[in-house]
């Protein structure tokens, strides 16, 4: 017997990373010593901090993995490994500088898992950070033929006085609500659930999807926020709190960048619902309070922001190329989330 005959194939891992080293060295930028291949991997903290506090994330992308293996689409994959990252250390005001993966399947696809790594570089480059390393674990007889899971790890930076840590919020300020370009990563259980119940599989074109397939529709990535997100941090317009809306939707994730005695109140009304959740929602026949536990409804991230700078810092927004809508209030409570009026699902 050898390693081989037990089913992993130590000379496979090896062709697998020098087929995905240009890629993962084209998202180096600035810090990074060394190159691919160490132990670990090297980034020297930025100068010019005076007190620079490091902001860590890890995240996964749930079971939205099981509709990329079925369909055999894995790019779009590992720009949301990156994303759900990136846009969580990102509400505390901090700048992404590296990220790393890890991917576990049964048996080594080389050209499989090299797409989803291209999605880690495309995602690694629209964040501005570098892809510093990863692992890849290859372990037959946990998962089954073509199938792997994938987590992924940020590292950020920012001044301490710089923090966003729900200190600054105030009753009074503005909520903006940005723009999600879907499901993004959350709540996939239920998706495949209603899907496979409504008896749908994933090339159909509902009609109310405009002509995009179940499976185009369910794979669009996760939209990362840093780059208009940091524009904004660093203009003279001030930014008191950030909410990245992910798993448990609003009313879980909003109120979490609020400040003691405060609530997070949103307007029904003031964004649009996008088809996908009402196709959704009615095929499912689930309800509105449901819905919005379960999904982001179209709202990917939150920023508070004072009330006589809102419409500047929407515009800004706006400018930067992101749909963004004045979409509530911090008022006084006891941090939770309210929804003024009905959801039009």
């Amino acid at each position: 017997m050898d390693y081989r005959s037990a089913g992993v194939d130590v000379g496979a891992g090896r062709d697998f990373v020098e087929r995905i080293r240009r890629e993962v060295e084209g998202t180096f930028r600035p810090g990074v010593l060394g190159g691919l291949g160490g132990f670990g991997g090297l980034f020297e903290v930025p100068q010019g901090y005076r007190q620079p506090v490091l902001v860590s994330g890890a995240d996964g992308v749930g079971t939205k993995l099981k509709i990329a293996q079925a369909l055999n689409r894995h790019e779009t994959i590992g720009v949301d490994l990156v994303a759900m990252c990136v846009n969580d250390i990102l509400t505390s005001g901090a700048e992404p500088l590296f990220f790393l993966d890890y991917l576990a399947t049964g048996k080594l696809d080389p050209e499989q898992l090299a797409e989803v790594v291209t999605g880690i570089a495309q995602g690694c480059r629209q964040a501005g950070c570098a892809l510093l390393g990863g692992e890849t674990a290859e372990m037959p007889g946990f998962y089954g033929a073509g199938e792997y899971d994938a987590a992924g790890f940020a590292v950020g930076i920012v001044e301490k006085s710089q923090l966003l840590t729900g200190e600054k919020v105030q009753v009074g300020d503005r909520l903006i609500a940005l723009a999600s370009s879907g499901a993004h990563s959350n709540g996939y259980s239920l998706v495949r659930k209603v899907v496979e119940s409504a008896g749908y599989d994933w090339q159909e074109c509902p009609p109310e999807l405009g002509g995009a397939s179940l499976g185009e529709s369910f794979l669009t990535p996760t939209k990362i926020y840093v780059q208009p997100i940091l524009a904004l941090l660093r203009s003279e317009l001030p930014v008191h709190g950030l909410a990245h809306i992910t798993g448990g939707g609003l009313p879980e994730n909003l109120p979490r960048c609020l400040g003691p005695g405060q609530d997070a109140q949103l307007q029904a009304e003031s964004w649009a619902v996008p088809a996908l959740f009402r196709w959704l929602a009615r095929q499912g026949q689930i309800s509105a309070a449901s819905m919005l536990e379960t999904f982001n409804l179209g709202i990917g991230l939150v920023a508070a922001v004072p009330p006589e700078s809102a419409e500047a810092s929407l515009e800004f927004l706006q400018n930067q190329g992101l749909e963004a809508w004045d979409a509530g209030q911090v008022v006084s409570g006891a941090g939770a989330f309210q929804l003024v009026g009905d959801l039009k699902l």
